[in-house]
């Protein structure tokens, strides 16, 4: 993180603005809590909105020291991983996708998927706020297709040439960082060509492998992770937002990983685990495809007036 460390703040419940709320656990100097009227688990206090971008996901957040607490051991440049996850994904998705038209990756990162979309024969667009990140996607999607911009202000302004909507907004492990999810999943609404679509993959508290771990759930991850849906959470998120899911999916919901990863993972069932697991690694460093079916993938279409 950066060296200046601002005051943490704070907050209401961000899908209802409810205040009352029952403590789930404490990880000082962070609180997870579970909102007592919509039941979203949410952390208080953390750190405010205007300190995220430059403060959470700058360089070291895609290259992490921590990665089990903050980011990515090496996010941007283990492009095989990540061509196997978006493959999966695709074809478990397969009957959504457009057979043609503009794709918008919201917080696209270093642009893997919208480099697979593109393969598919979809045009790529993609917001990505953070500098180390948007770097590389310009590299690869092009200067003009991706814009440093978080959500709110790329649907008011937007690059000539942009297309005015999209027939696809996706938003991958996205929802969970952002400090007025109701208010982005409106905005990837309002940005919707009739027929379009948007696709939300994000954490599930209420799975079972969630509930198994418990405080050790690899996904408490209080200073970028500001809250943890359930099915029925996103769905009110969704209902808020003026928009209906089609399809509900744990499938392709996992992700192509390295075993450094998987050991590095471990010490959140057990610190002794990485040490007994690391001469594993003498043997290589493969990748494994793993899926604790502990995501939600949703496809969704905004709600017709009545």
């Amino acid at each position: 993180m950066s060296q200046a460390t601002p005051e943490l703040v704070e907050v209401a419940c961000a899908l209802c603005g409810a205040a009352r709320r029952r403590e789930v656990f404490q990880d000082a100097p962070y609180k997870v809590w579970r909102c007592i009227e919509c039941e979203l688990v949410y952390v208080s206090p953390r750190i405010p909105d205007d300190w995220l971008i430059d403060t959470v996901y700058n360089a070291t957040y895609w290259r992490s020291e921590a990665p089990r607490d903050r980011g990515y051991a090496d996010y941007l440049t283990d492009e095989k991983a990540a061509r196997r996850t978006w493959s999966r994904r695709w074809k478990a998705l397969a009957e959504w996708w457009p057979a043609s038209g503009s794709v918008l990756d919201v917080g696209c990162a270093n642009g893997g998927f919208l480099n697979h979309a593109r393969n598919q024969g979809l045009s790529p667009y993609g917001l990505e706020p953070s500098l180390a990140a948007h770097t590389r996607a310009i590299d690869r999607i092009g200067a003009h297709r991706v814009i440093r911009k978080d959500l709110g202000t790329a649907s008011a302004v937007r690059p000539d040439g942009w297309p005015t909507h999209f027939d696809l907004v996706t938003m991958w492990d996205v929802l969970e960082h952002l400090p007025d999810p109701v208010g982005a999943l409106r905005q990837a609404g309002e940005l919707l060509a009739p027929g379009g679509r948007v696709v939300v993959e994000t954490q599930d508290v209420g799975s079972r492998f969630a509930r198994l771990l418990g405080r050790r759930w690899h996904h408490y991850k209080h200073v970028e992770h500001l809250m943890h849906f359930d099915k029925s959470t996103l769905e009110q998120a969704l209902a808020a937002a003026g928009l209906r899911a089609l399809s509900w999916t744990r499938r392709g919901a996992g992700k192509s990983v390295r075993l450094s990863f998987l050991i590095e993972r471990s010490a959140r069932v057990a610190p002794w685990m990485p040490r007994l697991l690391s001469p594993l690694l003498r043997l290589g460093n493969p990748l494994f495809y793993v899926n604790p079916c502990d995501e939600w993938i949703v496809v969704a279409e905004p709600i017709e007036p009545a």
